[in-house]
């Protein structure tokens, strides 16, 4: 079929992203002897710098890796709500929801351990060495992507009237970062390059050195800075200004953990997801709802498109009533989500139209409980969101309002190595219109505490030493129990339908070249539903809702219509920013590719 671009095949290295810098940076530092785990570290350093309206070092990261010969494991850097982030303070303060921005929103700021974590645990080099591209690209500057642009116009008013850090940095001289100019950020690159000096001081070898680093973000200047930034009150989506109760105590008692992943096995394929603290195990989930003899002949049809779209409803409903940080009060049922017979019953409700409902399931017997604000938005006592622009609902930029709201949104990147290690993260957060600036470091904290509920005793309910659940959720696939694929995308509570989708039209579809089809998959007509509560503020959803890409045949459109599906039409590339590498065990020919949409995406090996 045609693709925009080829798939990518060779034997040394792969690196793909949701940015051409990061993607070209990891590529860098394979050729210089590093390792995927090195590489994929450089990358997420630069896309802190190329991508700032999509993650920061504040923000948060989850990260599968499957090392050669190893056993595949997650890395959780996503940090719990502060001590002091209780529902039932944030209710005292006269809220039903979380703030979108501001310092009530953030939780404990998990990337950068997790990142340095991984390069001291699987990587080669030192942190100096894999730092130096994200360092030189905030000093000597890069050229801004037009929706960075995009993002700092839109929040300009909020920059200039009380963010007035963040104009310092993304407002110079009153002007935003513009395509074809140069864009710095030397409070970035001076924050690494004394973060280097205070490491390198510490001295020992290079295990040690990053572990000095480590101490520096949690107890250092780095986390004296985070501290006060967190006290200072400042406007954010409920329209008062707020300080946050993040605070020396939570920093200092942070790390990032490593955990079994989440799976599922279907049709010869295992595919691994973080646990049910993030929407990982939703397409999971999605898996199990499908029909038994699923074809390539099926692919791309209207019944196939209904199926996804009524299966993907029940999962999402599911994860509404049942996924949260398992190391909090109950448990997940995350087997019995996953259960033939739970599934079995689950598929038998999808009918041959479209349902309106939000039917969370009864694992184990059990009776789901939502929050008060999903059920007023379900029955439309509280505004629901209309169609999205193809912009919000597509590339996966984030959606900023006047005041500084935001949907949010995140970055993504795969690596694999000649030697067969393999790794995939979605790193996000911590976004230049999450919060303001802080003047000291270069970046602002992060958001996530937003995806949590204020309502008592909920899975996700906001609670201290709790990670709140969230919407990162990159993927990797083994077959026969050897790793094969890693995969992901940005896109909030699109992520695991768009890459549900990606994965169905690798396995299903006839391979290229005598290996998976990575681009065609990720080239194919893209959708989504949105009958389920969004993870972002203000939290709304659109029943029996499903965007489409333009790309799709017309006939079939009608017929979603007539199955009763309020079909939007997006832009003709709107849906999703997958990045894909994969290795094939029998051959060790490595794979690679990446999304058009949005004009960002490469991937780049030999």
């Amino acid at each position: 079929m045609f693709t925009t671009r080829p798939t990518l095949h060779g034997t040394f290295g792969m690196a793909s992203s949701t940015h051409w810098l990061a993607s070209q940076s990891a590529m860098a530092v394979l050729e210089d002897g590093g390792n995927a785990y090195d590489a994929a570290v450089a990358a997420a350093f630069v896309l802190h710098v190329v991508e700032p309206h999509l993650n920061g070092p504040a923000g948060e990261v989850p990260i599968i890796i499957a090392p050669a010969g190893g056993a595949v494991r997650v890395l959780c850097g996503q940090g719990p709500a502060p001590a002091g982030a209780s529902a039932a303070a944030y209710r005292d303060l006269g809220l039903e929801l979380v703030p979108g921005t501001g310092p009530l929103a953030a939780a404990v700021p998990g990337a950068f351990d997790a990142w340095l974590l991984l390069l001291r645990d699987h990587g080669t080099k030192s942190l100096a060495s894999v730092l130096r591209y994200a360092i030189g690209y905030a000093e000597a500057g890069h050229p801004p992507v037009e929706r960075l642009t995009e993002t700092v116009e839109r929040v300009r008013a909020l920059f200039e009237s009380e963010w007035t850090t963040s104009a310092e940095v993304y407002l110079p001289g009153g002007k935003a970062p513009a395509p074809g100019t140069l864009f710095t950020n030397r409070p970035l690159a001076a924050t690494w390059r004394r973060l280097l000096a205070e490491a390198d001081a510490a001295g020992g070898d290079r295990e040690a050195r990053v572990d000095a680093a480590r101490r520096v973000w949690r107890t250092g200047f780095i986390a004296e800075a985070l501290v006060a930034s967190a006290a200072r009150p400042a406007l954010d989506t409920s329209g008062e200004r707020h300080a946050g109760p993040l605070s020396g105590d939570d920093l200092a008692g942070f790390e990032a953990t490593y955990e079994e992943p989440a799976r599922y096995d279907w049709h010869g394929w295992t595919v691994c997801k973080p646990g049910p603290w993030s929407q990982g195990p939703v397409l999971l989930q999605q898996l199990a709802l499908l029909p038994d003899g699923l074809t390539a002949a099926d692919h791309g049809t209207a019944e196939y498109v209904h199926t996804l779209v009524e299966g993907g409803k029940l999962a999402f409903a599911d994860r509404e009533a049942w996924y949260g940080d398992a190391r909090g009060p109950g448990t997940v049922p995350l087997a019995a989500l996953l259960d033939a017979d739970y599934n079995a019953a689950r598929r038998a409700l999808i009918g041959p139209d479209a349902s309106y409902e939000l039917r969370p399931g009864h694992p184990e017997g059990r009776v789901p409980r939502l929050a008060a604000h999903t059920h007023a938005v379900a029955r439309g006592e509280r505004a629901a969101t209309g169609p999205l622009t193809s912009a919000a609902a597509g590339v996966g930029e984030p959606t900023v309002t006047a005041d500084g709201g935001t949907r949010g949104d995140t970055c993504h990147l795969d690596v694999v190595d000649r030697w067969g290690n393999m790794v995939s993260a979605t790193p996000s957060g911590g976004w230049l219109q999450s919060s303001p600036v802080v003047p000291e470091l270069g970046f602002p904290l992060g958001t996530r505490l937003q995806m949590a509920w204020l309502d008592p005793d909920l899975p996700n309910t906001l609670t201290p030493g709790r990670r709140p659940r969230t919407t990162l959720s990159p993927s990797l696939a083994l077959r026969e129990g050897e790793p094969v694929l890693a995969f992901g995308t940005p896109g909030g509570d699109q992520q695991d339908q768009w890459q549900t989708h990606f994965f169905l039209a690798v396995a299903l579809r006839p391979s290229v070249r005598g290996g998976l089809d990575l681009q065609g998959a990720i080239d194919a007509p893209n959708w989504h539903q949105e009958g389920f509560p969004e993870s972002f503020y203000p939290r709304g959803m659109r029943p029996g809702g499903v965007t489409v890409e333009e790309r799709f045949d017309p006939e079939l459109i009608a017929e979603l219509r007539r199955k009763g599906h309020d079909v939007t039409v997006g832009g003709p590339w709107s849906e999703g920013r997958l990045s894909a590498v994969a290795r094939d065990p029998e051959t060790g020919v490595l794979s690679a590719a990446a999304n058009p949409r949005g004009a960002q995406g490469y991937a780049v090996g030999r």
